[in-house]
């Protein structure tokens, strides 16, 4: 059952984003949001992609800025 922090099966609750830098591949973004989320890497990966050729660009500015600002 679930406590009433959502946690469940005694993991800890996370200590908030981490760029990782271990497994990323330029600035470790896409990678740091994977493992926040839970998500496979390669899907975030693929999804910023396709954002920045349908976003114009956009999302590239929005990578900067994380990179810049996080950790």
């Amino acid at each position: 059952m679930n406590d009433i922090m959502g946690n469940s099966g005694g993991k800890p609750p996370r200590a908030g984003f981490r760029l990782d830098k271990a497994d990323g591949k330029v600035f470790g973004v896409c990678a740091g949001i994977g493992n926040y989320f839970g998500v496979d890497t390669m899907l975030v990966r693929v999804g910023f992609v396709l954002a920045t050729l349908l976003g114009f660009g956009s999302p590239v500015l929005i990578y900067l800025a994380v990179a810049l600002i996080a950790d």
